[in-house]
């Protein structure tokens, strides 16, 4: 008889050192059985046990190259439900704590995003004239909605790729959930800002008139990173004015005066790899999460690089925060002794939409 699985209370109560210690313990059990998937912004104390690293699609595409029965992701949400698409079916992803989401993701949900293009409707041809792109921080009932009206997904890496794809199949995009990547992306492709409007959510027609519908070329979801948009072109400003030789590079969830004043603006990725081929003795200001731009400095300063955080306040992923040494070990010990707890399964009908909107992606980009 299959007994229940390991309640996570004494876990809650255990040191951080005897944590560490029961995880390899688990892992060493389960072998190749479990892979550990740890997002950039991982605290430390879990990142160290990370079988592979990355942003969110790169983990996913990862770990469905990989055999493992189950796909622990220590990120959010959103993350394990993309995992979960795009892995086999016999593979099982795995969130250590339900409570892991993403702020930016919850500002678009399906029934505000389906009232949206709605109204749209009443203003538009919208099947014929605006393509939903999502970012990929989002829902995966989203991802769903874009597969099923001709839509896609973009990361932080592609948004250019993407939103040239998406103008070439309508004369409009609807962008969600992050304003700021959309707003960057489209002045990148060269669109006034004037082109670019806000569809807030909460307001009736967005808060916009018929005419700016009808002008704008691209309609932002007013979303945003609770993380990113800490940052400010001051906090640049102060960092130009003490070291005149530094360079600023930035997320493009910044908002727009933070990526305006930046030397180089991209993902994740893309900070990483700049900073750690940039020659020995440079000095830089990155705008994106701490646990990222401290991890970063400490295997960059034996180059004499200097790298520093933008903002003045700290600013990291509280969401992700959640993925604690004493979540996954309970995860662990539970899938050691042949038990899954939170497994992340998306819905089969919206499995297969959000699918189509990602492998539209894929085959692009």
């Amino acid at each position: 008889m299959q007994t229940a699985p390991l309640s996570f209370a004494p876990f809650n109560a255990l040191a951080d050192a005897d944590c560490q210690e029961r995880i390899r313990a688990a892992r060493a059990k389960l072998g190749k059985k479990a892979v550990i998937l740890c997002h950039h912004y991982q605290r430390a104390d879990v990142y160290q046990h990370a079988d592979l690293t990355g942003d969110s699609l790169k983990l996913s595409k990862l770990a469905a190259q990989t055999d493992s029965e189950y796909v622990v992701f220590c990120g959010v949400h959103f993350m394990a439900e993309v995992a979960d698409i795009m892995t086999a079916p016999h593979q099982i992803a795995i969130l250590p704590d339900l409570a892991a989401g993403c702020s930016m993701a919850d500002m678009a949900n399906l029934a505000k995003v389906e009232r949206c293009w709605r109204e749209l409707g009443e203003v538009l041809d919208v099947e014929a004239e605006v393509t939903p792109v999502t970012y990929i921080n989002s829902a995966a009932d989203l991802k769903a909605f874009c597969g099923e009206h001709g839509g896609i997904v973009c990361t932080s890496s592609n948004a250019g790729t993407i939103a040239q794809w998406a103008f070439a199949q309508r004369p409009k995009v609807l962008f969600f959930p992050d304003q700021h990547l959309g707003r960057w992306t489209g002045h990148q492709m060269g669109f006034p800002l004037d082109d670019i409007v806000v569809w807030d959510p909460d307001l009736e027609m967005g808060g916009l008139t018929a005419e700016q519908i009808k002008q704008a070329k691209i309609l932002l979801w007013k979303g945003h990173c609770s993380v990113h948009q800490m940052f400010q072109k001051s906090h640049i400003d102060t960092f130009r004015a003490k070291h005149p030789d530094g360079q600023v590079i930035s997320h493009p969830e910044c908002n727009f005066a933070v990526c305006a004043a930046s030397d180089y603006v991209g993902s994740t990725e893309h900070i990483v790899k700049t900073i750690k081929e940039a020659p020995a003795g440079t000095r830089w200001l990155v705008g994106t999460e701490l646990n990222l731009v401290d991890r970063l400095a400490r295997e960059v300063l034996p180059q004499d690089k200097i790298v520093q955080f933008m903002a003045t306040t700290i600013c990291m992923c509280s969401t992700m925060q959640r993925i604690d040494p004493q979540h996954l070990a309970w995860t662990l010990e539970n899938l050691a002794d042949g038990k899954v707890v939170n497994p992340i399964q998306v819905p089969a009908h919206e499995a297969r939409l959000a699918k189509l909107a990602l492998d539209r992606m894929l085959a692009i980009s």
